[in-house]
């Protein structure tokens, strides 16, 4: 049995870093991100279709892209109030 080690802050992000250049080297990152959009593409269409069950293509999925819009309007809006904080001195977002 190995012995626990235990890694500096540094050490242990180089071995992230060497982890995911490993992963990268042998999957095309294209199919990655094209999975994680369709997964987050069908929730999307749970949350909507938990809203109103009757709905029907195409205003299910016209509803579910614009939650996805909605999504990342408000992410960008977090890291926009984020970014503003660290620059004014870091009080809270």
């Amino acid at each position: 049995m190995a012995k626990p080690t235990t890694l500096t802050d540094e050490q242990r992000s180089q071995r992230a870093r060497i982890a995911a250049l490993t992963r990268w080297s042998k999957e095309s990152p294209a199919a990655n991100a094209a999975r994680g959009q369709a997964g987050l593409l069908e929730k999307f269409r749970r949350e909507v279709l938990a809203d109103d069950p009757n709905v029907l293509e195409p205003e299910l999925t016209r509803r579910a892209e614009c939650r996805r819009k909605l999504h990342m309007q408000r992410l960008s809006f977090k890291a926009s109030r984020a970014r503003a904080s660290v620059k004014n001195g870091g009080g809270t977002a």
